[in-house]
């Protein structure tokens, strides 16, 4: 049977997994974090075992062969012919990619490298995991699959801003959404889980983590999600702001030294921001519940704000899909955060949805909802991995 790796390049962090194809069983899975700084961190888990080393990596490409070279090393692959494909998550695909691609020129990683202005967090990063098994595994299937292809079927009174049309024709200005990937496998699995076809279901879907984004389903498409033209815009996040009145840009940049240059409020609205910005503290939500349990007041405003901003963002497209038949939980938070969940729907419940404190435990996958709610709540984890593994299989086979 063939391997397939799929990679989730981060600007200094390397997340890969190799699967078995098409039996889709994971062999082995790995992070590979601090690329660019001292004391870098590899970690390898295969065979119920977690391997560790720490040493300094230079770059992506580095990054990689120590990588292939921990498959050698611990028997996980005999060659490097074992690894067949690779399928590589890139976060904005902008106009120009609707759907995952072969990476079969340089054309196509030199176009998401341009499309870094949609995703400066990420999309650089992204190409240079790209280069990197380009570099070393030339010959083998590569794949890009796009976390915004998901969405380019949200119709345009969804993804249009009410702008001047010349930004949208000349300037590409609109939204593209993010999590693509996260939001249509726990779609898919909402299906199976409440046993009706997928074309069937109107589904809203909440991928909390430290990015955050919800999206409405219908019918299995995407018909409107709250990132925007970037993953700036949406719910509060762990350092981004979500949606913003755009006034207080002009606003700050006039009464504030913090906002002179495009960098600096990039880096304030992205980095510096979110339930980092509110509290002072952490970014971290398992903080953020410490910090509220010892009495801190400003994480537990970052706490109320973070549960406000995603109650508005489901209310509302509970009125875009004109009711829905489940919430989904998934990412981070989202699987994890017992009272995140709690609050959120507690909060709803007129809508019809109802948790069940026996149900909504730590740990928990499925449906958390009492018997009588009309909308169901599921918990499901997210697994962007498989989806980008599919991808490329799918590209091996044409």
């Amino acid at each position: 049977m063939s391997k397939t790796i799929s990679i989730n390049a981060g600007s200094s962090s390397l997340k890969w997994q190799l699967y078995e194809m098409p039996a889709e069983k994971v062999i082995a899975k790995g992070l590979i974090e601090r690329i660019g700084l001292k004391d870098s961190i590899s970690t390898v888990k295969f065979d119920g075992r977690a391997e560790k080393q720490i040493l300094d990596i230079d770059d992506h490409t580095q990054a990689v062969k120590i990588l292939l070279d921990d498959l050698m090393r611990f028997g996980i692959i005999k060659s490097y012919d074992e690894i067949t494909g690779v399928g590589h998550r890139v976060v904005a695909g902008g106009e120009y990619f609707k759907e995952s691609a072969l990476v079969d020129s340089e054309e196509v990683i030199q176009k998401v490298e341009e499309l870094a202005l949609l995703a400066p967090l990420h999309n650089k990063a992204n190409a240079a995991g790209i280069r990197a098994f380009k570099e070393l595994l030339p010959d083998i299937t590569s794949v890009v699959v796009f976390d915004t292809s998901f969405h380019t079927t949200m119709p345009e009174k969804a993804y249009r801003y009410p702008l001047p049309t010349k930004y949208y024709t000349e300037n590409k200005v609109r939204k593209y959404g993010a999590h693509g990937t996260s939001h249509q496998y726990v779609a898919g699995e909402a299906a199976k889980l409440l046993g009706k076809p997928l074309e069937e279901l109107k589904l809203i879907t909440c991928h909390v983590g430290n990015g955050v984004s919800v999206t409405a389903v219908d019918k299995g498409i995407s018909v409107d999600t709250s990132m925007g033209f970037t993953p700036l815009g949406g719910v509060m996040m762990g350092t981004r702001t979500g949606d913003l009145d755009p006034a207080i840009i002009p606003y700050l940049m006039e009464h504030t030294e913090d906002f002179n240059k495009p960098e600096d409020i990039s880096r304030i609205l992205n980095r510096e921001s979110g339930l980092l910005g509110v509290s002072g503290s952490s970014s971290d939500m398992r903080d953020i519940h410490t910090a509220m349990h010892n009495g801190d007041e400003k994480a537990k405003l970052a706490y109320d704000i973070f549960i406000d901003r995603l109650q508005k963002y489901i209310g509302q497209y509970l009125a875009v899909l004109n009711g829905a038949d489940a919430i989904i939980f998934t990412a981070g938070i989202g699987e994890n955060a017992v009272n995140v969940r709690s609050s959120i729907i507690n909060g709803i419940s007129w809508f019809g949805c109802k948790v069940d404190p026996e149900k909504n435990v730590f740990g928990v996958v499925g449906d958390i909802s009492t018997d009588d709610s009309r909308v169901k709540v599921l918990v499901i984890p997210t697994d962007e991995e498989l989806v980008i593994a599919r991808d490329v299989e799918r590209f091996k086979n044409q």
